[in-house]
């Protein structure tokens, strides 16, 4: 699969998931796409991340419900337990702590953290099932520059995982009891090590294959500067309607379709005048095209529920938080969580690498 590709349908799911606080919509996502991790990742190191971001998901779900309990509003009038309350100085007006802890506002924290946390695994998949270093010979030639520096950062949590493994195994293999905060600093100083470590072997092999020394083109045209930044306008302003804006969902879309259209011109213009080779380049195959447009098409159907056009389905992707009410599961999820698990039936699964014994 070409890594792009993961990485449309990933942040298209995520997305989807950010026009929906329903629970149910947002389990049935969470198992998706981890079943599509885990049948159709690779034997690579940074394969093994996904669990990384499990934790980190629930950390984020568990913070702000402590936040919540602690120093939340008092939103609805349902309170589940009352918590000793501290009096603050006049300075702090509107800022309590302790006090009623109501129903509806531990429901409202679930429900946005849940979306936090599932929108943290879509990216995690995307980290999981694309190469970082094949999808840094993707980029377009314009772009290589940054698309170092984006892909870089993308991939140091995969090789932050892996250094700790690593040290963690070494740790185990010379027979080291450490627990608590001594096994703690045990780990992370050779982490940090072998992080710089890692990086200056990556700038020396930049350097020695002689990475950025064929730009002896001319300046860029402002006229081509000006357009590209114009058309980013465009579409930003275009995600905005989309999103947030009382405007109509139509001038949404035509202004995120001319500021894509813009920015691709723009972006094919500009690499022309860069002699930049590709080692190899990965085809873009028409399951590539299917793969990700299953995550576009699931942004969508996402913003179709979210539109006035179909109250019934703006209702179940928000459910009602003051009254309480039950979530109830529309159609609509269903096709969304389908489209998220789609990969499953479009990809085949990778063959394992045999390792000596």
């Amino acid at each position: 699969m070409h890594p792009w590709s993961w990485w449309a349908w990933a942040l298209g799911v995520a997305a989807a998931v950010s026009l929906t606080t329903s629970p149910l919509l947002l389990a049935l996502v969470a198992l998706a796409v981890t079943a599509v991790v885990l049948l159709r990742r690779g034997d690579a190191p940074w394969a093994r991340s996904i669990g990384a971001y499990f934790v980190l998901a629930g950390m984020i779900i568990a913070i702000r419900l402590f936040f919540q309990v602690l120093v939340g509003a008092g939103m609805g009038s349902t309170t589940i337990i009352t918590l000793p309350e501290v009096e603050l100085p006049d300075w702090a007006a509107g800022i309590r702590l302790g006090g009623p802890v109501n129903a509806e506002g531990v429901v409202y924290a679930t429900y946005e953290a849940l979306r936090l946390g599932v929108m943290l695994l879509c990216l995690g998949a995307a980290n999981a099932l694309a190469n970082p270093k094949r999808a840094l010979r993707s980029v377009p030639a314009a772009l290589y520059e940054a698309s170092v520096a984006v892909v870089i950062a993308l991939s140091v949590a995969p090789q932050l995982i892996q250094s700790v493994q690593r040290v963690r195994r070494a740790r185990r293999l010379r027979g080291g009891a450490a627990s608590g905060w001594q096994a703690v600093k045990a780990v992370v100083i050779p982490v940090l090590a072998d992080a710089i470590d890692r990086s200056l072997a990556l700038a020396t092999s930049m350097e020695a294959r002689g990475f950025g020394r064929t730009r002896d083109q001319a300046a860029p045209s402002p006229w081509l500067t000006l357009g590209l930044v114009v058309s980013t306008m465009a579409a930003t302003l275009g995600v905005f309607v989309l999103l947030g804006s009382s405007g109509t969902p139509w001038q949404g879309l035509a202004l995120l379709a001319l500021g894509v259209a813009g920015t691709v011109l723009g972006l094919r213009a500009s690499g022309r005048r860069l002699s930049v080779t590709r080692y190899r380049p990965d085809p873009w195959t028409p399951r590539d095209t299917l793969v990700a447009a299953c995550g576009l098409t699931a942004f969508a159907v996402a913003i179709v529920a979210n539109s006035p056009i179909w109250p019934a389905a703006f209702d179940a992707f928000h459910p009602s938080i003051d009254p309480l009410v039950w979530p109830d599961l529309h159609p609509l999820m269903v096709v969304v969580a389908g489209l998220a698990a789609a990969p499953l039936a479009l990809t085949a699964s990778p063959i394992p690498v045999r390792r000596p014994a």
